[in-house]
């Protein structure tokens, strides 16, 4: 294809992203200066679209951010915590653990459920009055380089490609959004920031980013099976001992309960499917009682940072920085990142709108770096830091002990037992040759309690224009032919909770068949790919899912 021309439009700050990362540093732009002029990208249809998380959120960000907003109408903090419950379950069993014995960091009161889609539809109303332009349905899809390598903007997709790679009768080039500094708040796995990370070597010196996939269901359940500010939190059955996860339980208003699971994405049986493992999850004897009579609602699926204080790759580059879970800040024992990700855009934003006051632009704000780890978010994180590699290493009793012994320790005498541990392999490194492990038997879906992947995608409202180039690129076919089907069994058949890749016998040789128009945007083939295959890179703006509520 030529150069295309493309339109170009000018701002003091580019947000790439609008989740609680990106409009809470858009908000936080406008508070320090009302006359910066701040422009945030959103790849989703609408503010949103794209956003799934539990949600439990700590309101150390919000009240930092917007301190009066208890006194307002309409904001969607309306479920505090009321109840609090820890579980360890066997096949037939739930045994509580007793909240004497959980360190002060791990209890909720004081928390709200949330859908975290809501809080972000409510935020960008509050930027948007502050005279923040918001672009839903416009995917930022490459960064822009002055010559001497300083990130300058984004460029967002092209329109109407067709699947050859050739411009349609439809054809509409992105446009060249340029800025002082950009922010990059795309989540967990970005295109962008893997593109940035990699080219700036910003996870030089740390850990490997770690990651899970959550996977989760909003129902409607009967009003005598809901209780409202009911959090519970489960590990164990049906995953075994050596390998990570657990679930949720949320009760929010309306006779909502959001119930999700997440499998840690370094297993190493490449028969482990964690959409299965989540539908047996809610047969347990102790979780489906709450769903007897009620009607699932939504479903969604997205990769989670594990990482921790050791894997947050620095956060800044010449001409801007990296925010929220594109950097990686979820604290993996109080299951929580969306406070330390407005945390994290509000401290950005301050950084940014001081140098863009001094005259600088296109440079690194290497205040952004220097201050996050001796701040909230770090006094957040750094006491649970050992917490996934004990669980990694130890497997999931002996682990989580360990863990929560780290953290006692930390909470009482400020210092851990083990320093700061390392997570070792990647999680693609970290799966095994399918000849090592056998098959694991599934039961079927009963249509009522349990589902199949295809009726759960419909749910989320996915949805894809097919004549467009695949956005899930496999760099090397042969490559996935050898070893992802020979050696590994093909686990992006199981991985991946939208059912987008399959094997299949065609004039007598395996074809990888790719759906891409299921794809809900988790990242976890990106992630998981055993050779790291598989690169996702956004399709075109406003497509994927629509998550309600979620």
């Amino acid at each position: 294809m030529e150069e295309i021309e493309r339109e170009s439009m000018e701002f003091d700050v580019v947000i790439v992203g609008a989740g609680p990362a990106g409009l809470s540093a858009a908000i936080r732009l406008k508070q320090v200066n009302p006359d910066l002029s701040v422009v945030v990208l959103e790849k989703g249809a609408e503010v949103g679209a794209h956003i799934l998380s539990g949600a439990v959120i700590d309101p150390v960000g919000i009240d930092a951010l917007l301190p009066g907003w208890r006194e307002e109408e309409g904001h969607p903090f309306r479920t505090p915590v009321t109840d609090d419950h820890f579980l360890f379950l066997t096949r037939e069993k739930a045994i509580s653990l007793p909240a004497v014995f959980m360190p002060k960091m791990l209890d909720n009161h004081g928390n709200y459920i949330v859908s975290l889609g809501n809080v972000c539809r409510w935020l960008a109303e509050k930027a948007e009055a502050l005279g923040v332009e918001i672009y839903p349905g416009f995917a930022a899809a490459d960064v822009i380089y002055d010559d001497n390598g300083a990130v300058t903007g984004v460029v967002t997709g092209d329109m109407g490609v067709e699947r050859n790679g050739e411009p349609g009768p439809n054809f509409t080039p992105g446009m060249a959004l340029l800025g002082k500094y950009v922010l990059i708040g795309e989540g967990v796995r970005g295109s962008l920031a893997k593109q940035l990370i990699a080219k700036y070597d910003l996870q030089k010196d740390r850990e490997p980013q770690k990651f899970g996939i959550g996977i989760k269901e909003l129902w409607q359940v009967k009003p005598e099976n809901h209780r409202p500010g009911l959090v519970q939190h489960s590990f164990g059955w049906p995953l075994d001992m050596k390998t990570g996860g657990g679930s949720f339980l949320y009760h929010l208003e309306d006779n909502l309960v959001a119930v999700g699971f997440v499998v840690h994405l370094n297993y190493k049986n490449p028969y482990l499917y964690p959409f299965e493992e989540f539908q047996r999850f809610k047969t347990h004897p102790a979780i489906r009682g709450t769903f007897e009579g009620g009607k699932r609602i939504s479903y969604g699926a997205r990769a989670i940072t594990e990482g921790g204080f050791q894997s947050v790759p620095k956060l800044t580059f010449p001409g801007g920085a990296l925010i929220g879970c594109s950097a990686g800040f979820v604290n993996v024992p109080r299951i929580k990142g969306s406070h330390n990700a407005m945390l994290s855009g509000m401290l950005a934003a301050e950084k940014v709108a001081a140098a863009i006051t001094a005259g600088r632009a296109h440079d690194e704000v290497a205040e952004i770096e220097a201050e996050w780890r001796d701040g909230p978010i770090g006094r957040d994180l750094k006491p649970v830091r050992n917490v996934k590699p004990l669980w990694s290493k130890f497997g999931t009793l002996g682990g989580i002990a360990l863990g929560g012994l780290d953290m006692w320790t930390n909470a009482l005498a400020g210092f851990s037992l083990f320093g700061t541990l390392g997570h070792g392999k990647t999680d693609a490194a970290s799966l095994e040759p399918a000849a090592q492990h056998k098959p694991i038997d599934y039961p079927k879906p009963d249509g009522v309690l349990t589902f199949d992947r295809l009726s759960s995608v419909f749910l989320s409202n996915t949805n894809h224009e097919e004549d467009q180039p695949v956005h899930l690129q496999v760099r090397d076919a042969a490559l996935q032919r050898s070893s992802e089907l020979d050696v590994y069994a093909g686990p992006s058949t199981r991985y991946c909770p939208a059912g987008v890749y399959e094997w299949v016998e065609k004039d007598g040789a395996m074809t990888y068949v790719i759906n891409a128009q299921n794809c809900v945007h988790c990242k976890t083939c990106d992630i998981k790919d055993p050779n790291q295959n598989i690169n996702w890179v956004p399709p075109q703006g406003g497509e994927g899912p629509v998550y309600p509520n979620m």
